[in-house]
């Protein structure tokens, strides 16, 4: 019973409960809810010009001897479409409004409906036979487009109300010449009254109704769920590189931890230099101010030299070039990366004081190129996609050498020629051979990019 109950709470208030629901993604369901009541308009729009169009062209009906209230309804509800049109591009249509336009729409063919045994001068029997009737699954499609199964639900249950109310007043205006009958030819060539055939109709329109409120039902969970995807998929292209976000999201199967490939790619890592002991001294909001600040202007450089971050390590930066998608300029674009990423934050010290820095924000940055292994590693309930590899832990190495070094950007001799192979071109300012880095095994030659 609780489940019943349940299903039905579900279906009254139209979808999920917004309890645990992110405000954006129902900002976002609100949003595509605005744009189908747009699209009812517009839709209802061209029906109401067509069938105008379609009634101006045919020749008139014979028969027709009292007043004709077709072109009155068609004008009335022209312009009722027409406003409701105007009103959902101004704001939100609130759901009282969708409940009266159910109504209008309902009354307004009731209404034709109702006139055709006034216009042809016959029992109101006679308009229980008109074909016009059809045109109320039209309006209960409609409401379909809203996926919102209440208001599928409304339109069904107005349109058997006020088909019932018709075949009441047929059966009972006229009392002393009942129409009623239980002979069939008799019901479709007179102006009688088959209570099974009318209950028919009757049950027709809930079924239909019944059945597209099912499906909806079972439809809006889905666009809940495909929304709130969606919303995660967005996020996850700020928190990964384009690419990488694309083969987790676009991927036939679950990644697994040990999924990779290996790759020839360069890798840069950048630090600011005295971040820590000098943000100890500062409020929590000012250091984060200035590592915003930071992290924009980096990015900004890496992503313009064609490098992807691979992950932000505090103050310092991981950036890969060539490993999230082949490049064949992976280490010009590493060292023209390094030494513009040092030239733009010695240009924007003004952007770094503003956000409450003391002093100069200096950084110290690296680049190395190699073989990289390209991939997923984790557990089954954690995953990070990574790069690993010498060129790894060479470009580590060297960004921490430059405090010994007393330079701000450097790189090994193979990487310098590697990068002048592939059209990298820079004045070489020093090299300094056989130097010792802490980490690493064997003396380097050491490239010197950029100095303090």
């Amino acid at each position: 019973m609780s489940s019943f109950s349940q299903s039905l709470r579900y279906i009254i208030q139209g979808g999920p409960p917004e309890t645990g629901v992110p405000e954006r993604v129902r900002a976002e369901i609100r949003a595509r809810e605005a744009s189908s009541e747009r699209l009812i308009s517009w839709v209802q729009l061209g029906l109401v010009l067509f069938f105008s169009v379609l009634y101006a062209l045919a020749p008139r009906a014979e028969g027709t001897a009292g007043f004709n209230f077709v072109p009155v309804a068609l004008g009335a509800y022209f312009l009722f479409t027409v406003l409701r049109l105007a009103l959902s591009y101004r704001f939100e249509l609130p759901q009282w409004y969708l409940l009266i336009s159910i109504g209008v729409d309902m009354a307004l063919l009731v209404g034709l409906i109702f006139s055709f045994h006034i216009q042809y001068d016959q029992h109101p029997a006679f308009y229980l036979k008109a074909p016009t009737l059809m045109y109320v699954f039209i309006f209960i499609g409609l409401r379909a487009l809203r996926f919102d199964p209440r208001f599928v639900l409304t339109t069904g249950l107005v349109a058997v109300a006020g088909w019932l109310g018709l075949v009441f007043y047929a059966a009972f205006a006229e009392m002393d010449s009942m129409r009623v009958t239980r002979n069939y030819v008799e019901y479709l060539t007179g102006n009688s009254i088959l209570i099974g055939a009318e209950l028919d109709k009757t049950m027709v329109i809930f079924a239909v109704t019944v059945i597209l409120s099912v499906a909806l039902y079972r439809g809006r969970s889905m666009l809940f769920e495909a929304t709130r995807e969606q919303a995660a998929a967005k996020d996850l292209r700020r928190f990964f590189a384009p690419e990488v976000a694309a083969s987790i999201t676009d991927a036939d199967t679950s990644l697994e931890a040990g999924e990779g490939s290996q790759r020839e790619a360069a890798i840069l890592y950048a630090d600011i230099r005295s971040f820590t002991s000098t943000s100890a001294t500062l409020p929590p909001e000012i250091v984060l101010a200035v590592l915003a600040e930071y992290q924009n202007l980096a990015v900004e450089v890496i992503n313009q030299e064609g490098g992807r971050v691979d992950k932000f390590l505090g103050d310092g930066i991981l950036a890969t070039f060539g490993a999230v998608h082949p490049s064949e300029t992976y280490a010009a674009d590493a060292l023209r990366t390094a030494e513009k990423l040092v030239a733009s934050v010695a240009d924007e010290q003004d952007r770094f004081r503003d956000a409450g820095w003391p002093g100069e924000l200096k950084i110290g940055t690296a680049a190395a190129a190699g073989p990289v292994t390209v991939g997923v590693i984790g557990s089954k309930t954690r995953l990070e996609f990574t790069v690993i590899g010498d060129a790894v832990n060479r470009a580590a190495k060297l960004e921490d050498a430059n405090k010994a070094q007393k330079s701000a950007a450097l790189t090994d001799q193979p990487t310098w020629d590697l990068a002048l192979r592939q059209g990298y071109s820079a004045t070489l300012l020093e090299v300094r051979p056989d130097t010792a880095v802490p980490g690493m095994r064997q003396p380097v030659d050491l490239v010197v990019l950029a100095d303090l």
